[in-house]
């Protein structure tokens, strides 16, 4: 036999299964089999031990902003920077992400499609890097959440034409702002922003050309408007209620939970952010957590996402969000899926996520066993090894 073999220890195979003493045999950018490891006594190619851990598939982040290192004021951090430095930045984040075992992102809003060659070069194997899909500019209403970097539409015509602007430019999915939010002074999280016609139109103009859609949406309101829009994923979703609950279990809508931003701020309150910021993210913690729980209950799809690039959330740490979501009461289990197999489903990436023939060789080696204990595969301390189409990660 040809190729890498990855033996000795165990395989998590992105969809809830643990297969013990098995192994993971790769040739070139793909997984050609998976067994037991007696299956493979023949090998007589390369072998990488995985004695006393995981195989597991590498991570996807459905919500990141690779414009963003983590400031204490992340949009004041790029106001006035050189577009380059803006670049050369995004390109370092995606590469960070990487190395910390996370194979996939969804960029969520960046700066003047700044991030835009970063994810062709990425994509394309021009430089190492995790897959990229990005929105380009936020959609969102005049004086709304995110307006000071988004593209501002008002009124159903507006909103389309934004809509088919971010797809002009090359955007891969289509970011629309339904409520106000934590970062954007003077909103607030609770409030629709967007009326219905106008998140219906927006929606409906993605889909139209074939792109995946997703919405800040916190407040119930906006969370039903985007859910009745046919939006492919609410992000946050904090004040979600019963009726949003049920609408997006009937039509499958993806929750983002991102509980890493608002638990970022609260831990880091005394460094530096604004106070606003701090009220709001205090105001909404318990009820993030208890939104999740219900939705996670329910038995609703749930990506993992951690808006990365939010004050003191940093690439690199991406994976620690799979722990927060355990503490509200997910299983160990879950938020692995979560973190692979649905995430990569979410973000459209149909051969990724999964240890399974077929699969990209995108993959993660963590000691010990993370269906038991979760930090094994969410902080970095524990991983052993990434591999990126089939190749280890070996970056400065």
């Amino acid at each position: 036999m040809a190729g890498t073999l990855y033996t000795g220890g165990d395989v998590f195979d992105g969809t809830g299964n643990l297969l013990t003493n098995h192994a993971v045999l790769v040739e070139g950018d793909s997984i050609t089999d998976v067994g037991p490891a007696e299956k493979f006594t023949d090998h007589a190619g390369d072998t990488v031990d995985t004695k006393g851990g995981t195989l597991m598939p590498g991570i996807a982040d459905c919500h990141v902003h690779l414009v963003y290192k983590g400031e204490a004021d992340p949009r004041g951090s790029i106001q006035d920077v050189n577009p380059g430095e803006i670049t050369l930045r995004v390109l370092e984040n995606a590469q960070t992400s990487l190395k910390a075992g996370i194979t996939a992102v969804r960029d969520c809003g960046g700066r003047e499609y700044l991030e835009f060659p970063v994810r062709d070069a990425c994509n394309s194997g021009r430089f190492f890097g995790p897959n990229i899909m990005a929105s380009g500019k936020m959609i969102c209403m005049t004086g709304g959440h995110g307006n000071k970097n988004g593209r501002i539409a008002d009124g159903c015509d507006e909103v389309v034409k934004a809509v088919r602007e971010q797809i002009h430019a090359g955007s891969d999915l289509i970011k629309i702002m339904a409520t106000g939010g934590v970062m954007t002074p003077g909103v607030n999280p609770e409030d629709a922003h967007y009326s219905a016609d106008e998140m219906r139109v927006g929606v409906q103009e993605a889909t139209r050309f074939h792109k995946t859609s997703a919405s800040h949406a916190q407040g119930a309101e906006g969370i039903m408007n985007a859910v009745n829009a046919g939006i492919t994923s609410i992000e946050h979703g904090i004040f979600m209620d019963q009726e949003c609950l049920d609408a997006m279990l009937e039509k499958g809508t993806y929750l983002v939970p991102t509980l890493a931003a608002v638990q970022n701020i609260i831990n880091n309150a005394d460094k530096g952010i604004a106070d606003y910021v701090v009220d709001k993210a205090r105001r909404v913690f318990e009820r993030h957590q208890e939104s999740f729980t219900m939705f996670y209950k329910a038995g609703g799809k749930i990506a993992m996402g951690t808006d990365a690039g939010t004050p003191f959330n940093l690439h690199g740490e991406n994976a620690m969000e799979m722990a927060f979501m355990v503490d509200c009461g997910m299983s160990a289990t879950d938020a692995l899926s979560s973190a692979t197999s649905v995430a990569h489903s979410l973000m459209t990436l149909d051969d990724r996520g999964q240890i399974k023939p077929g699969f990209k060789a995108d993959m993660l080696i963590v000691n010990g066993n993370p269906t038991e204990d979760i930090l094994m595969a969410a902080a970095s301390k524990n991983h052993r090894m990434v591999v990126k189409n089939g190749r280890k990660v070996d970056l400065p």
